[in-house]
């Protein structure tokens, strides 16, 4: 969330912020009328305070002077008076917390970086790696080839569990595991730790990342008022939620898989076809903490390192800036993977790659200490990238591996993963 301090000395650039996201908004007057509640109370409760404490040191001098009555009229006034600062404490904790609510709804702003724009149709190529893979034949989509290959069984999936779900089955779940197992050993070897953690969470957690309040519809809820995690960013940041970093120790660098779950409530008749926008899918995920002079860095280099899984893998993508009315409710400046799905004659996303400066690290309480630099603490800046959606790396393997014959050549990275398994062919 926004500093409540920064959101006061600078509405304007809030309301710019809000703008330039197209469907954002905040309360600028509802938030100034809290604000001037607020202080208003804490300045009425330091004067009693100060009142409360005049009046009872008279009140031992008017009993040595034997001024009993007015001695109990001091008393009753002091009591009187408590009751009043506790009435206005519960006023000022109720005033607070609305002000918290009200700035916690607030997007993030964006950087200054960030061209302006209104949708994705704004948003402008960085740059691209490969060709879109022509064929001389007529290419089959993902959800065509899984079926006829055995990969993937839409039918038996739907019947398990539902629309938008799918089942793997023999090479189609080899491929999911290998992918799995290839996109963390590549991140591991470039320096990040690998995690194994839950997915499901809680109320805090979800805060913490900025997916609660406001996206409380495209969870799942679980008993006991707990959820599954639609991401293993919730999981990988709030690792050191309420926690003061060692500055020695940054930049961290984490890695984790897990299944992720979403509801979608906000795709009704986007990608209906395939295991692109799907309820239950799998995801490997990148997660830093840096500090905020290094933040853009570490950025850039969370992009190169997605980047480098799709080019071992040899699909052709391209990497685009977000602009201000498409960027994430948590992040000051995204990158977007998209990889080349013929099915679409069209790129589409794999990978989101974040930066969210502090906005995090003061919902979570995420901070560093460096006494090398500075007294105190300060928040760090964190960032996170799939690292890479594994059912779209294996939908855009399927299509862009693709043969006349209807078979699909495994990458040659991945043949270790797979059995040294060359080529899938259709089932007989």
């Amino acid at each position: 969330m926004l500093d409540i301090k920064f959101v006061r000395e600078n509405p304007d650039v809030v309301d710019k912020s809000c703008a330039s996201r197209q469907n954002a908004h905040w309360d600028r007057e509802r938030f100034f009328e809290l604000d001037e509640e607020r202080r208003s109370v804490i300045a009425e409760v330091e004067k009693l305070q100060a009142d409360r404490n005049a009046v009872s040191k008279k009140i031992g001098e008017l009993m040595r002077e034997g001024k009993r009555d007015e001695a109990e009229a001091a008393k009753a006034e002091v009591a009187a008076n408590k009751q009043r600062i506790a009435d206005l404490n519960d006023r000022r904790t109720q005033v607070e917390k609305d002000l918290f609510d009200l700035v916690a709804a607030i997007p993030n702003i964006p950087h200054e970086s960030v061209p302006y724009g209104v949708d994705d149709s704004d948003n402008p190529e960085v740059r691209r790696w490969g060709e879109p893979t022509k064929f001389d034949f007529e290419p089959k989509a993902h959800w065509d080839l899984g079926p006829s290959t055995g990969m993937i069984d839409f039918d038996r999936g739907i019947k398990l569990a539902g629309t938008r779900f799918y089942l793997l089955g023999g090479a189609g779940a080899l491929m999911e595991r290998a992918l799995i197992n290839f996109f963390i050993d590549t991140h591991v070897k470039a320096g990040f730790k690998e995690w194994w953690p839950p997915v499901i969470t809680n109320y805090d957690s979800l805060f913490g990342t900025g997916q609660l309040p406001k996206f409380d519809e495209d969870l799942y809820h679980v008993s006991g008022g707990m959820y599954l995690i639609p991401t293993a960013e919730v999981m990988l940041t709030n690792i050191h939620r309420d926690e003061v970093l060692d500055g020695a120790d940054l930049p961290l660098w984490y890695t984790a898989f897990t299944p992720c779950f979403r509801e979608e409530a906000g795709s009704a008749g986007r990608d209906t076809r395939g295991i692109i926008r799907v309820h239950e899918f799998d995801k490997v995920e990148m997660v830093k903490f840096a500090k905020p002079e290094d933040s853009m860095n570490q950025l850039e280099s969370m992009v190169a390192e997605a980047e480098r899984c799709l080019q071992l893998l040899g699909l052709p993508y391209h990497v685009v800036t977000l602009c201000t009315g498409d960027i994430g409710f948590s992040a000051t400046k995204c990158y977007d993977l998209e990889v080349w799905l013929p099915s679409y004659n069209n790129y589409k996303e794999i990978s989101s790659c974040s930066n969210c400066w502090d906005f995090q690290a003061r919902r979570a309480n995420i901070k560093y200490r460096d006494p090398s630099e500075f007294k105190g603490t300060r928040l760090v800046h964190t960032l996170n990238g799939s690292g890479l959606a594994v059912g779209r790396t294996m939908a855009a393997i399927m299509e862009n591996y693709q043969n006349a014959d209807g078979s699909i050549t495994v990458p040659e990275v991945l043949r270790p993963y797979m059995r040294d398994m060359e080529v899938i062919k259709p089932l007989a």
